[in-house]
């Protein structure tokens, strides 16, 4: 990478980039990550992973440039964030549960946001994070210190609430109210999953490619009958998406 950057003989493409530029990549190489995971591709992973560590790496070199910091800073800290978290493996060792380690876990990190200066319960959560995933993390942070339904029914409840909501916004034909109330109902629809412990960036992904995977096999049954979309009604769609559902 440095020989990337070099300002004689380097990569032009690499040598004009940033800490901004480089940000939208790592993302991207993040997601594909995931998605060889959930594929099962462990060939595509290793690529993917080594990727993604490219990243770090630009990162730390563009950090190292800039007299900020270098690689070996980087795996030091989170060398030293490992072991400070995980106390009842490395400096107070003892046999201890999965919920003991969740518990000292969360007083670390907010020992640490304390460190930070940041002192809101909130602080901390970035804010380029998807929206459903950043939700979430919201959420649990607030319920954290005692605000939040007792229940799932509680939720329901205020489901039924935003709902109405929405339905009231859109009979006035208020694009600002119905966009503030899709996002309120958005959110608390992200709190029941979080709930009933479901991840909601999860369970929406799913449900995308569920989609994705009913509406091509709509489109194959179609192009077998060399019939095209515009021709058929919306009832003939609606029962091919029906059949399509017998699939999964």
């Amino acid at each position: 990478m440095s020989q990337l950057r070099d300002k004689n003989h380097g990569c032009e493409w690499d040598k004009k980039q940033t800490f901004e530029s480089i940000s939208p990549f790592t993302i991207e190489e993040a997601y594909e990550v995931a998605d060889s995971i959930a594929r099962q591709d462990n060939d595509d992973l290793k690529e993917e992973l080594g990727d993604l560590l490219l990243q770090v790496v630009f990162l730390s070199q563009i950090a190292s440039e800039e007299n900020l910091f270098s690689f070996d800073d980087v795996v030091e800290i989170i060398t030293q964030k490992l072991i400070r978290r995980h106390p009842y493996v490395f400096l107070d060792k003892r046999n201890h549960s999965s919920e003991d380690q969740i518990y000292q876990w969360e007083n670390i990190k907010k020992e640490e946001r304390i460190q930070k200066e940041q002192s809101g319960i909130l602080d901390g959560i970035a804010k380029n994070l998807p929206s459903l995933k950043r939700s979430q993390k919201i959420q649990e942070r607030v319920s954290g210190v005692g605000f939040d339904w007792p229940n799932a029914q509680g939720v329901f409840e205020k489901i039924r609430e935003e709902t109405q909501e929405l339905e009231e916004a859109i009979f006035s034909d208020d694009k600002e109210s119905i966009r503030e109330e899709i996002g309120d109902l958005l959110m608390i629809v992200t709190n029941l999953a979080r709930h009933l412990d479901i991840d909601s960036e999860e369970a929406l992904n799913r449900a995308n490619n569920k989609f994705i995977d009913r509406f091509k096999y709509i489109e194959d049954l179609i192009e077998k009958t060399n019939t095209d979309f515009e021709k058929l009604e919306l009832k003939d769609l609606n029962a091919l998406w029906e059949d399509s559902k017998k699939l999964s």
